[in-house]
């Protein structure tokens, strides 16, 4: 990579596309757009002998589509991060979910407004994030801090510390925060958990409204568990996964003695809705020292005052490590704040949530 650039290129049969999206990134400070192509086979050829460190990639074109392109980039080109330009459409959260478990880094979604200014405004929102975490992976000189996040060891939980201290079953909820990387990671370890999992288990993914839906419907197809975009005034019950449904925000409530899923439209927190410390903050006040709170991959700091709530009324709380991470941002910022039990890779997520939970 160019010296402090991150070196893009635009991929999309639509001139509007191209042209919307290469003024957008060219106006990131640390961004180079080295190149356009017009379909996936151009970009092929392009991708070596322009360096490209990201792609952007749409689905929909001619000779090779996005999928078949990202097929290729994988095998040929592992380092290089793809990120998928999305449909707001029920077939596209779809595609965009396949793309994530091929290993996509993350996605923007087009813009519904007609107004190209308006349109810019809501990429560029998609896209700043998603760059300047990339910069801070791969070039950390236009980090402001310039220091990159500290890798911690993955570990056992110490004697007494991050252990069930009732015995088995002492923990009655298990509570995820995750975001950039989710879908792969969430089609890891969903599945390998048990059919007879004793506590219900609440999912805040950053999505948007139409993506979250196709989520739970793919992990559900995987899964022992039954897997469910949540609804308002649903009752948590055990062996069942909630994932919180995009542009929204959930929380647990407690209703005449029985734990029950509140969705509304209260406002973004940390620019995120759904938003993890929205969930983990009323998971505190109806759970306490009975909740497993579990952050992993993603951008941001999300989830680490909600977290920080729970350890104080002694919740335990695992995160995942770096190395199995897209994104460190989310663990890391948790890590750091001293708010962690235990750091394990993603394979080792479920022995932990049965180890702690019990069947």
């Amino acid at each position: 990579m160019s010296k402090c650039l991150l070196r893009v290129l635009v991929v999309d049969d639509s001139v509007l596309y191209r042209k919307v999206l290469s003024d957008v990134l060219s106006n990131i400070p640390g961004v180079q757009v080295v190149g356009t192509a017009t379909d996936g086979k151009v970009a092929l050829a392009k991708i070596p002998y322009l360096k490209t460190d990201m792609l952007t990639l749409d689905f929909d074109m001619p000779e090779l589509d996005g999928l078949e392109v990202l097929e290729h980039v994988r095998i040929d080109h592992p380092d290089l991060k793809v990120v998928m330009v999305s449909a707001h459409t029920k077939e596209g959260a779809a595609i965009t979910l396949k793309a994530l478990e091929l290993g996509a880094l993350t996605f923007v979604t087009k813009p519904k407004t007609q107004n190209p200014l308006e349109s810019k405004t809501v990429l560029l929102d998609q896209l700043v994030p998603i760059v300047k975490e990339l910069i801070a992976q791969i070039q950390p000189c236009l980090v402001d801090n310039g220091q990159a996040m500290p890798n911690p060891i993955v570990s056992d939980p110490a004697p007494g510390k991050g252990t069930p201290q009732a015995g088995i079953g002492r923990i009655q909820i298990v509570a995820i925060g995750i975001s950039t990387g989710g879908p792969k990671a969430l089609a890891e370890l969903i599945p390998s958990l048990p059919e007879d999992l004793r506590t219900p288990v609440v999912i805040v993914q950053h999505m948007p409204s139409e993506f979250t839906a196709a989520l739970a419907e793919s992990l559900n197809q995987k899964s022992a568990l039954n897997v469910l975009e949540a609804k308002n005034s649903m009752e948590l019950k055990r062996g069942t996964i909630f994932i919180a449904p995009g542009g929204k925000q959930m929380k647990v409530v407690h209703v005449s003695g029985k734990s029950m899923l509140e969705i509304n439209d209260d406002p973004p927190e940390n620019h995120c809705q759904p938003s993890v410390d929205y969930l983990f903050r009323s998971i505190s006040k109806v759970y306490g020292k009975h909740a497993l709170g579990i952050i992993m991959t993603g951008m941001g700091a999300d989830g680490v005052l909600g977290l920080r709530l729970m350890k104080r009324l002694g919740a335990q709380v695992i995160a995942q490590d770096k190395q199995s991470c897209v994104v460190f941002g989310m663990p890391g910022e948790a890590i750091n704040a001293g708010v962690v039990d235990q750091v394990v890779p993603l394979n080792r997520i479920a022995t932990e949530i049965v180890r702690r939970v019990g069947r």
